[in-house]
Protein backbone atom coordinates (compact mmCIF):
# COMPACT_ATOMS: atom_id res chain seq x y z
CA UNK A 1 0.00 0.00 0.00
CA UNK A 2 1.46 3.36 -0.98
CA UNK A 3 0.14 5.23 2.09
CA UNK A 4 2.49 4.85 5.05
CA UNK A 5 1.80 5.86 8.64
CA UNK A 6 4.56 7.32 10.77
CA UNK A 7 2.72 7.12 14.08
CA UNK A 8 5.66 5.15 15.56
CA UNK A 9 8.01 8.05 14.84
CA UNK A 10 5.68 10.59 16.45
CA UNK A 11 5.13 8.33 19.46
CA UNK A 12 8.89 8.04 19.93
CA UNK A 13 9.30 11.82 19.71
CA UNK A 14 6.63 12.30 22.39
CA UNK A 15 7.92 9.33 24.43
CA UNK A 16 4.41 7.88 24.43
CA UNK A 17 3.20 4.29 24.15
CA UNK A 18 0.54 3.00 21.78
CA UNK A 19 -1.71 2.17 24.74
CA UNK A 20 -1.33 5.68 26.16
CA UNK A 21 -2.26 7.25 22.81
CA UNK A 22 -5.20 4.87 22.41
CA UNK A 23 -6.52 5.88 25.84
CA UNK A 24 -6.11 9.59 25.13
CA UNK A 25 -7.95 9.46 21.81
CA UNK A 26 -10.61 7.03 22.96
CA UNK A 27 -10.12 4.04 20.66
CA UNK A 28 -8.99 0.49 21.35
CA UNK A 29 -5.34 -0.49 21.21
CA UNK A 30 -6.23 -3.02 18.51
CA UNK A 31 -7.80 -0.36 16.27
CA UNK A 32 -4.91 2.05 16.81
CA UNK A 33 -2.43 -0.74 16.02
CA UNK A 34 -4.30 -1.47 12.79
CA UNK A 35 -4.09 2.20 11.81
CA UNK A 36 -0.41 2.33 12.80
CA UNK A 37 0.42 -0.78 10.74
CA UNK A 38 -1.64 0.29 7.72
CA UNK A 39 -4.14 -2.55 8.06
CA UNK A 40 -7.21 -0.37 7.51
CA UNK A 41 -9.05 0.74 4.40
CA UNK A 42 -9.64 4.22 5.79
CA UNK A 43 -9.47 6.46 8.81
CA UNK A 44 -12.09 8.91 10.01
CA UNK A 45 -11.12 12.56 10.04
CA UNK A 46 -12.29 12.76 13.65
CA UNK A 47 -9.82 10.00 14.62
CA UNK A 48 -7.03 11.62 12.62
CA UNK A 49 -7.84 14.94 14.29
CA UNK A 50 -7.60 13.41 17.78
CA UNK A 51 -4.29 11.73 16.95
CA UNK A 52 -2.88 15.03 15.71
CA UNK A 53 -4.15 16.91 18.77
CA UNK A 54 -2.56 14.47 21.22
CA UNK A 55 0.71 14.14 19.29
CA UNK A 56 0.77 17.88 18.52
CA UNK A 57 1.40 17.32 14.84
CA UNK A 58 -0.13 17.75 11.39
CA UNK A 59 -1.64 14.92 9.33
CA UNK A 60 1.37 15.13 6.99
CA UNK A 61 3.64 14.28 9.92
CA UNK A 62 1.99 10.90 10.38
CA UNK A 63 0.81 10.06 6.84
CA UNK A 64 3.16 9.66 3.90
CA UNK A 65 2.90 8.46 0.32
CA UNK A 66 5.41 6.07 -1.22
CA UNK A 67 5.10 4.97 -4.81
CA UNK A 68 4.99 1.18 -5.29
Amino acid sequence: MPIITNIDIMLAKKKMSVSELANKIGISIVNLSRIKNGNVKGIRYSTLNKICEVLECKPGDILDYKKD
